[in-house]
C-alpha cells in the first residue's frame, strides 16, 4: 500500500521508539490516519504504535486535543500553531512518549493565497523535549499531497527521536 521509502521512515521511527522505551501517538487531519497505517503497517508495530486521533472538521482540528480555541483564531486551523498544539495534545491524552501531527490542505478545495493548496504542516513532541515543526507545500493531486504528508511526518518523527 505504502512506497518502500515511507515503510523504511516507519521502520525508523518505530525501532528509535522501542530503543527509547516509549511509545508513538499521531494526530491527523488531511492525511485522515495514513501516517498511522503506515506505521502499522510495518510488523511489530503493536509494540511501540499506541494510538492515533483523526480530527478531520474545521471544528475538531481547531479544538481538539485541548487546543485553544484562540489559538485556531489567531492563526488558523491549518498553521504551524495548531499542529503543535495537536502534537502536544496527542502527548497529554495518551501514554505515548512521541507524538506527531499533521494539518494541511491536500484539496482540491481549501486553502488560501497565505496557505495555498498542498500546505502541510507537520510536528513532533517528545515528553520533556520542545516540539518541532515545519511548513511544507507539496504539488500535484490530492492523493500526492497526503503521501507526501504522510513521509514529512514520519521524517519529523524521526529527528524528534533522533
Amino acid at each position: 500500500m505504502f512506497p518502500k521509502p515511507h515503510l523504511d521512515r516507519a521502520a525508523a521511527a518505530l525501532a528509535a521508539a522501542k530503543a527509547h522505551g516509549i511509545r508513538i501517538a499521531t494526530a491527523e487531519t488531511c492525511t485522515a490516519g495514513l501516517v498511522s497505517a503506515c506505521l502499522t503497517a510495518v510488523p511489530g508495530a503493536s509494540a511501540v504504535f499506541e494510538r492515533g486521533f483523526v480530527l478531520y472538521h474545521d471544528s475538531a482540528k481547531a479544538t481538539g486535543l485541548g487546543v485553544a480555541e484562540t489559538v485556531s483564531a489567531a492563526h488558523g486551523a491549518v498553521s504551524g500553531e495548531v499542529t503543535q498544539g495537536l502534537a502536544e495534545g496527542a502527548l497529554a491524552h495518551s501514554g505515548a512518549g512521541v507524538a506527531v501531527a499533521v494539518t494541511g490542505y491536500a484539496g482540491p478545495g481549501g486553502g488560501s493565497s497565505t496557505h495555498p493548496v498542498g500546505t502541510v504542516f507537520v510536528a513532533a513532541s517528545r515528553r520533556g523535549e520542545r516540539t518541532l515543526f515545519e511548513r511544507h507545500f507539496f504539488a500535484g493531486d490530492r492523493d500526492a499531497v497526503r503521501l507526501a504528508a504522510v513521509a514529512a511526518a514520519l521524517d519529523i518523527l524521526n529527528r524528534r527521536l533522533a
